[in-house]
């Protein structure tokens, strides 16, 4: 179960990046220069559940992404 939650976070994530027109490699340098060392690779294991994300990381990627918790944890409607 919470496997499957991650790969609707990280769907969201990706969803959400793209609808800004934000490259995983964008996202990535962003995030460094924000201070969270997460690489372009690491950016596609999130987005299709394959790695944890941490507080600060969905903080920043929320500020990044100019969104909401809530569209990153349940998704548009």
């Amino acid at each position: 179960m919470i496997r499957n939650r991650e790969k609707e976070i990280g769907n969201n994530i990706r969803k959400i990046r793209e609808k800004s027109g934000m490259t995983q490699e964008m996202l990535s340098a962003k995030l460094q220069l924000a201070g969270c060392d997460i690489t372009r690779s690491a950016i596609a294991k999130i987005e299709v559940g394959q790695r944890h994300l941490y507080p600060d990381e969905i903080i920043l990627i929320k500020e990044i992404l100019n969104t909401d918790f809530d569209t990153i944890f349940y998704g548009t409607k």
